[in-house]
């Protein structure tokens, strides 16, 4: 029987690169749901700064930190239950659709959030009990979402939409494993689109030097365009940016305060000396003045053609061009994921692999021309 006077406490364990691990603390041990044995450590995969200096990492640790309360207070209510460790058959029945309606509801219903609900009720007929959750067919919602039954406008979803949606999927498998109502952490399991002929496009350190001493027609799409290359903003947002948005932080250099509008994240941002001169003189309203996208449709392609860059480059691949020199230059994906207002480190990782086929690259540039060993045995 579950001692119900066991205390459960939120600990922190520093790891490397600055990082602090959260674990759940049982005293005295409960029983390990997998292995049986009695455990005093539950690690919740959860990462905050040990040393958060930035405003935007003290937030960061704080959202973790209720995060682990709250996983904290789960736990304590199934031990006062005696359930912990062990899925209540019974509940097994119910919906999973409506409890992932119920935690979409929670999160605000943003419109991310609301498709990929609507694709997997349309992948589940409407129908989807917890007991009918497996690895194998959570993983067929991904090969539903490549193939034809989700086609718009002729054309298959993008491996990147994709993931996305699996993303959420797996958000809300993880936390039913949390609440005890999955047996298997499906979500640890579920693999991801690999990308296929879509890569995202970015500039080199080079290419972006290169674009910055090229004249453009439209004055204000060059310094918008340049301004997402140094901070990672969207076009949306960039049209968005108002002056006072544009503020004096803490340690005394100067940030974006900001709601962005895709994702209706609110974040403080800090800019660097180069950005915020390419603002312009500080005055009231919207930064970027006449900033729009006919702008955009207009003027960037011939910019880019002008600059000699052979690239297909949009707008959006100037966020990119952020994400993938930020890591290549050493910054850690947790920071970079922050920057990006990234919801999901998932979603960073990308750019991460992308970095590790560049390393790739330069490591086969070299060589010395030696035979390979197929080639040595048929001599």
């Amino acid at each position: 029987m579950t001692n119900i006077c066991t205390k459960v406490t939120v600990r922190r364990r520093p790891i490397k690169n600055g990082q602090t691990s959260l674990y759940l603390d049982f005293y005295p041990p409960v029983r390990n749901p997998k292995t049986g044995k009695l455990s005093r450590r539950e690690y919740l995969g959860l990462y905050i700064y040990t040393n958060p200096v930035e405003r935007f990492q003290q937030e960061y640790n704080k959202s973790m930190i209720q995060k682990a309360e709250i996983i904290k207070c789960r736990r304590t209510e199934s031990i006062i239950n005696e359930e912990y460790g062990f899925l209540d058959r019974n509940k097994g029945k119910e919906s999973f659709l409506e409890y992932f309606k119920n935690l979409m509801i929670e999160r605000g219903s943003s419109q991310n959030w609301a498709t990929a609900y609507m694709h997997f009720h349309n992948y589940t007929h409407g129908e989807c009990r917890f007991c009918d959750l497996t690895v194998q067919y959570c993983q067929g919602f991904l090969d539903y979402l490549l193939s034809d039954a989700c086609m718009h406008n002729g054309k298959r979803m993008m491996g990147t939409t994709a993931n996305n949606n699996l993303t959420k999927l797996k958000c809300i498998l993880a936390i039913a494993y949390e609440d005890g109502l999955l047996k298997e952490n499906i979500a640890k399991k579920l693999v991801r689109a690999k990308a296929h002929g879509n890569k995202r496009q970015f500039l080199t350190k080079e290419e972006l030097l290169q674009l910055s001493q090229t004249p453009c027609k439209s004055d204000v799409l060059r310094r918008a365009g340049l301004f997402s290359c140094l901070t990672g903003l969207r076009l949306s947002d960039c049209i968005r940016l108002q002056w006072e948005n544009i503020v004096k932080l803490a340690d005394g250099g100067w940030g974006m305060d900001i709601i962005t509008k895709k994702t209706s994240t609110a974040a403080i941002l800090p800019i660097s000396e180069e950005a915020l001169q390419l603002c312009g003189e500080r005055g009231t309203g919207q930064v970027f003045k006449n900033l729009t996208n006919s702008t955009v449709a207009l003027y960037l392609k011939p910019w880019i053609k002008a600059s000699g860059i052979e690239k297909h480059i949009t707008f959006h691949c100037f966020r990119h061009t952020f994400a993938t020199l930020q890591l290549a230059e050493g910054t850690d994906i947790y920071t970079v994921s922050k920057l990006l207002t990234h919801s999901n480190l998932a979603t960073t990782q990308v750019y991460a692999d992308v970095v590790d086929e560049l390393k790739r690259d330069a490591a086969e540039r070299i060589s010395l021309k030696m035979p390979t060993k197929a080639e040595s045995d048929q001599t």
